[in-house]
Formats: structure tokens, sequence, C-alpha cells
């Protein structure tokens, strides 16, 4: 599934009060779940629940945290950039800064394999995550994930 397909503008941020990698786990569980507040609580176990079987910290300062969940009837993504860094307990030792959070069905293993695959092909390309640590808001982050044009900023004369 693209990356356009999971995400909502307003699942992108800038996440500027995360100290560790539980409370960045329960910022995704906030984003993930948005419409449905009342499903965070089970967003956040799953999400936990997961990352206790091991990191999902994929190397290169990026983790995609994932669970798969009663709390929606469609894969749903939100994106992180970290203002400052945590340890997800990466292999390559290297504290995380970009974090992109996944919650899917139940029922949806195979599109759930398929996504993260995905995911990880985009987030190994080192050009990738440079645009997106050089990224200077949400407008732009939201552009590099998209692929869309990035916004630019008008010269007066």
């Amino acid at each position: 599934m693209p990356i356009a397909d999971l995400l909502t503008a307003g699942r992108i941020v800038v996440l500027t009060e995360a100290a560790d990698r539980d409370e960045v786990l329960d910022a995704a569980a906030r984003l993930l779940a948005d419409a449905l507040p009342a499903m965070t609580p089970v967003i956040r176990a799953a999400l936990r629940e997961r990352e206790a079987l091991g990191s999902t910290a994929i190397g290169h300062g990026v983790a995609i945290p994932h669970a798969r969940s009663k709390a929606s009837s469609v894969a749903r993504g939100a994106f992180m950039r970290l203002a400052r860094a945590v340890d997800f307990g990466a292999r390559d030792h290297a504290k995380v800064d970009l974090v992109f959070a996944m919650s899917v069905p139940e029922h949806a293993s195979q599109e759930h394999l398929a996504t993260l695959a995905e995911l990880a092909e985009r987030f190994s390309d080192a050009g990738f995550r440079d645009a997106l640590r050089d990224a200077r808001d949400v407008r732009a982050l939201h552009a590099v994930l998209l692929g869309l044009p990035q916004p630019t900023m008008a010269i007066m004369h």
C-alpha cells in the first residue's frame, strides 16, 4: 500500500516532547486513533506489545512501529520526525529520529507485511531520509512523504 494511502496531513508531525521510546509509541497511538480517541489505548497496547517482541528500528535512525489491531477497519499510518532522537534498541545502535507508525486491521496479515516491506525499502534510501530530516516544516515533510513538489517560499522584489 502506498504511503499516500496510509497518511493524512494531520498524522504528519514534528514531535518535540518525546523523551523515550514509550512516549513516541504513545504519540503514535494518539495520531493513529485521530478521529477515534477511544481507540488510543487499544493501539498503544498493540504497538507496545509488538515492540516488546523486538525493536522495530530498521537502522539509520528510522523506526517503523507497527501492529495489527481491532481499532480500525483500514490500515493507517502516522509519521513523526523527532526533535530529539531516542533509543529504540536499533541493531546499528543509532538513535531514532524518523518514525513511521502503522496500525492495520487484525485480519490484514498480507497487507501488513507488504506495506512493511514497502516502507522498509523507501526508508532505506539515504536521499529520502535526508529529505525528511532537511524538511523545514510539516508541509515540506508532507511533500517529501507523498512525493510532491517541495513548497517554495515566494521571493519579493
